[in-house]
């Protein structure tokens, strides 16, 4: 904890990122759970439910090339900001929902807001290695996730009781407000060499023709056995995680029958469990040597998938909070593992794509999951499709492991981080 202390008081550009990061994803939080509960609302049907992730997922789909190009072309805090200003309007179009119910005008407003998201999400990916040092890093990276994690439990919490007791609209203006105030904190970064990538000549023909940038950096994904690796593991865990997404709504809904403050429940159990494994991997995972980091990442999947298995069969509804605490915890430890050997092996100039890339891939797969759940949902029993959910995620293990004992993950040189020359404290009269 000590570490987390010392990182937020000593770096500003950082402090003022994790700020902003604090009070966009509790907003968003809020709107997942009434978006989620208006939507079972309107119609009773999982397939709805699916039909909202689906829309998102497709917006990330779409927008994951364009934003991957982009930041690594232009100036990343710029595109961090006008993502953020984007879903502020958008964030405060779900309103509308109240005056004129239609699942189509939710759809649409999911998608819109879904789509900025790469710009941000992958551009604060991008960022962390020049707003924290070498030294920095895996603590950086670990406080992010695992304050990504904490928010999603006390959004999750919170937005499933104010969504009872105030109503949809009051989640809306929030996360509206959330938007705004992280836009703030993000213009407040500063650097020496600034946030854009050492450009190259803007030629015509790189105006014109981005999609061979795109190429070119789906090459360099492919050329590092690791960090294709790690694409491949993600799209594994997908295959049954796109379908937890369905799920989670569900089983707060029907299966619990506990209307909205379930879907809190569920989700901030999750969000719980996460918090517990990042906080372990931040102890933890610099003791790791590479081999002990690879045969950890397998053996904590099939402990995600296996309880996950567990948490749909459960009768006892503390028992299943538990039980997806212990799924989500398996994922958390990986999660920042994962993500800390991805900023210390990606290399600057492609860092936008790759990241970009990587949700692009993972949220296509889960679009295929949910689909598959929410048809599945309304004709065989939830507990069924949670089951052979959980055993699809962990199945990604198998692979992992293989990969693993047959020499073809071995460890890249680290390019990511060798930025000593940047300043990370900044001007504190800035």
């Amino acid at each position: 904890m000590s570490a987390f202390t010392s990182l937020l008081r000593d770096n500003r550009n950082y402090r003022y990122t994790w700020i902003g990061q604090i009070v966009s994803e509790v907003g968003d939080h809020f709107n997942n759970i009434a978006v989620f509960s208006l939507a079972m609302k309107m119609t009773g049907s999982g397939l709805v439910v699916s039909g909202v992730l689906l829309a998102r997922g497709l917006a990330v789909l779409l927008a994951g090339p364009i934003a991957g190009v982009a930041l690594d072309r232009y100036d990343r805090r710029n595109l961090m900001i006008a993502s953020d200003l984007f879903r502020a309007v958008m964030a405060a179009g779900f309103s509308l929902c109240l005056l004129y119910p239609s699942v189509t005008l939710l759809y649409v407003l999911s998608a819109s807001l879904m789509f900025a998201s790469p710009f941000f999400t992958s551009g604060r990916a991008a960022i962390l290695p020049t707003i924290a040092s070498k030294q920095q890093l895996h603590t950086a990276n670990s406080l992010t996730q695992t304050t990504q994690w904490t928010t999603l439990a006390l959004g999750t919490f919170m937005g499933g009781t104010s969504v009872m007791q105030f109503g949809y609209e009051w989640a809306f203006v929030f996360n509206t407000m959330s938007f705004v105030i992280s836009a703030l904190c993000i213009s407040r970064l500063r650097a020496p060499h600034g946030f854009r990538v050492a450009p190259e000549a803007l030629t015509e023909q790189r105006v014109v023709r981005p999609w061979h940038e795109y190429r070119e950096g789906l090459r360099y994904l492919r050329s590092v056995p690791l960090l294709f690796g790690l694409a491949l593991v993600g799209v594994g865990w997908a295959t049954g995680g796109g379908a937890a997404q369905v799920l989670f709504t569900m089983f707060g809904e029907k299966v619990f029958n506990r209307g909205p403050a379930g879907i809190g429940e569920v989700w901030g159990a999750a969000a719980i469990g996460l918090l517990a494994g990042g906080t372990l991997a931040h102890r933890y995972g610099l003791k790791l040597k590479f081999s002990a980091y690879k045969w950890a990442i397998s053996i904590c999947y099939v402990i995600h998938g296996g309880a996950y298995v567990v948490f749909s069969q459960m009768e006892n509804y503390p028992a299943a909070l538990f039980f997806i605490g212990l799924s989500r915890a398996a994922v958390g430890f990986t999660s920042v593992l994962n993500m800390t050997q991805l900023l210390r092996h990606v290399s600057d100039q492609f860092r936008g794509r790759v990241f970009s890339t990587m949700e692009t891939l993972t949220w296509a797969t889960m679009m295929l999951s949910m689909t598959a759940a929410g048809l599945a949902s309304d004709y065989f029993s939830i507990r069924t499709v949670g089951a052979l959910s959980g055993i699809l995620s962990s199945s990604t293990a198998l692979w992992w492991a293989w990969a693993h004992m047959t020499g073809r993950l071995p460890e890249p040189p680290t390019v990511g981080v060798e930025r000593d020359e940047v300043e990370v404290h900044g001007d504190p009269n800035v």
